[in-house]
């Protein structure tokens, strides 16, 4: 295979692989949906591209498929209707049949053929950014920025990062090479050759809340080491990974290869495909992002795969003292609101001294801090029109009901309230609720209330709060962690518990960075050392159990 779309984007490639040495800033694809960035007619050309998908089947072929089904709804109720083809159980040995098909091919392509191909796609993906924006903002929940950032811009560096680690891994070991061992007259000369093989077929099972920037890293890990690729997308949050889909078969078409190394597996929501496709003999590597429930299934019961799982847990802030209250209480305020608090890495249990805390603005009871953050929220969220471009919808029934249940829990800070989303009269928006309780009320914030549902937790102190944080992270996990203090051995005590417990840790974040949100190429997403998930986005480990190095060897040519 021509190696032309490697070499085009050669230093696109060069200096994600710099990137991911130095893990210093690097992005490549801008965040800002500005005309001054993308130009005047991205924006509406993008609308346009995402209205016309919209109540009409959807433009891609899946080996298998029988009929076609419509699952989505917009957490903003505009009408999708869009239709996709339908694989029912009895059309997997079809579907997987052609997915392998094509694999001889993609192998002799070699690492660098496999990097070009994923990067060409990236960069078709990047061009139709705005409809993929409103892609995942309609069937996410997403706001327009935040879906543009989050399931565009962020997504795709993702994305690019997992394929500068495939490239770095499988390019470790050398293609070939002249083994000499010296000998009494001529040396042995051995010619060695080493060929990166994919295990098979990848499967990438998506969530509803993050359809790209969750999918992306092991789409594209699976893909560039040499699998194919199965999409399975929750059926709520179809349509971004199907324009995803759609590009890649595109340009594996172009490129001479199989289009059915990569396929989408759409399906109606009874009929539980993840779980049939997920144990198939042909599936060996498995991606999933969603229930902590279905995570620990994959991992017990795909036992024919490789198993990446990011599943739920339980975030932490620890609060001891501050020289920037109002700095304090702003952050975190952002960071229960961001996108409803419907992320896996949204603070839950913010551990708070019952006698208070000490802060620049004197002495903070435990309820002055409560006040204090249940204000910063109102004060973030108190314009409507401004609120909604920050909460954006509410993405289930499952989020409401336990946004409803909450109170009773405990004492309520701040209760949540509906807002009215200008632009989307039927859309479903609601701030956060904040509710005190005590520390021995564990049954209560000991295990994941996903949602915009936070606990106010009063402990005995600090070395409390940090007992705490061990014992509930070790045994349901966290994907965050935080610690606002003046004093130095607080904040080295709790890395300490950080490092021991497995989660990534920030410290005294009052302005411009959140505690959930994170870098690609510098932050790593996950640990992989705790039971909210088994493996980082993204690292060496992540990428290369979905290959392995098969070598071959004979004797070279006596030079002359």
């Amino acid at each position: 295979m021509s190696t032309q779309y490697v070499e085009r984007h050669r230093g696109t490639l060069d200096a994600a692989l710099e990137a991911i040495r130095t893990r210093a800033f690097y992005s490549a694809f801008p965040e800002s949906p500005s005309p001054r960035v993308y130009g005047e007619d991205a924006a509406p050309q993008g609308q346009a591209a995402f209205d016309a998908l919209r109540g009409a089947d959807f433009g891609v072929t899946t080996p298998g498929a029988q009929g076609t089904v419509v699952s989505e709804r917009s957490p903003f109720g505009l009408p999708l209707g869009v239709a996709y083809p339908r694989v029912p159980a009895d059309g997997l040995d079809a579907l997987l049949a052609a997915a392998r098909r094509g694999l001889p091919a993609w192998r002799e392509a070699g690492p660098d053929g496999r990097a070009g191909i994923a990067l060409e796609i990236l960069a078709r993906l990047h061009a139709r950014i705005f409809e993929l924006a409103h892609a995942v903002m309609h069937t996410s929940g997403q706001a327009f920025v935040m879906a543009f950032q989050a399931g565009g811009a962020h997504a795709l560096d993702r994305a690019l990062e997992a394929v500068a680690y495939a490239y770095a891994e499988q390019t470790r070991t050398p293609a070939s090479v002249v083994w000499e061992k010296p000998g009494k007259k001529e040396p042995l000369r051995i010619e060695k050759r080493f060929h990166a093989v994919g295990k098979g077929v990848g499967l990438v099972v998506g969530c509803n809340t993050f359809p790209t920037w969750n999918a992306f890293p092991g789409f594209f890990a699976s893909l560039v080491t040499g699998n194919a690729v199965v999409v399975k997308p929750h059926p709520r949050a179809v349509l971004p990974l199907a324009i995803t889909v759609q590009v890649a078969r595109e340009v594996l078409a172009e490129a001479g290869l199989d289009p059915d190394l990569v396929t989408l597996a759409a399906e109606d929501p009874a009929d539980r495909l993840a779980a049939k496709l997920a144990t198939r003999p042909e599936v060996r590597v498995v991606d999933f992002t969603g229930s902590g429930a279905f995570g620990r299934w994959l991992e017990e019961h795909a036992t024919q795969a490789v198993v990446y799982a990011e599943k739920n847990g339980v975030n932490h802030v620890v609060v001891d003292s501050t020289d920037d209250f109002r700095g304090l209480t702003a952050n975190l305020a952002f960071s229960l609101s961001l996108f409803t608090g419907q992320m896996c890495t949204t603070p839950q249990n913010i551990l708070v001294p019952r006698d208070g805390i000490e802060t620049d603005e004197g002495h903070k009871s435990f309820e002055d801090v409560g006040a204090g953050v249940a204000a910063a929220i109102e004060k973030l969220l108190g314009d409507d029109a401004r609120a909604v471009e920050l909460l954006g919808g509410v993405v289930s029934e499952d989020v409401l009901a336990r946004i409803e249940s909450a109170p009773p829990r405990g004492q309520v800070v701040l209760p949540s309230r509906a807002v009215a989303h200008p632009a989307f009269p039927d859309a479903t928006v609601r701030t956060p609720t904040l509710v005190a309780v005590d520390a021995k009320d564990e049954d209560v914030y000991g295990t994941e209330c996903f949602g915009p549902v936070s606990f106010l937790v009063a402990t005995d102190g600090t070395d409390q709060s940090l007992d705490l944080f061990r014992s509930v992270v070790g045994e349901h996990g966290a994907m965050t962690a935080a610690v606002y203090s003046t004093d130095a051995r607080v904040l080295d005590a709790t890395e300490t518990a950080a490092v021991e417990s497995g989660v990534h840790l920030s410290c005294n974040l009052t302005d411009g960075v959140y505690v959930n949100q994170s870098a690609a190429f510098s932050d790593f997403h996950g640990t992989g050392g705790n039971p909210a998930a088994n493996a980082t986005l993204t690292d060496g480990h992540f990428v290369a159990g979905r290959f392995v190095v098969v070598q071959s060897r004979r004797h070279a040519a006596t030079a002359g």
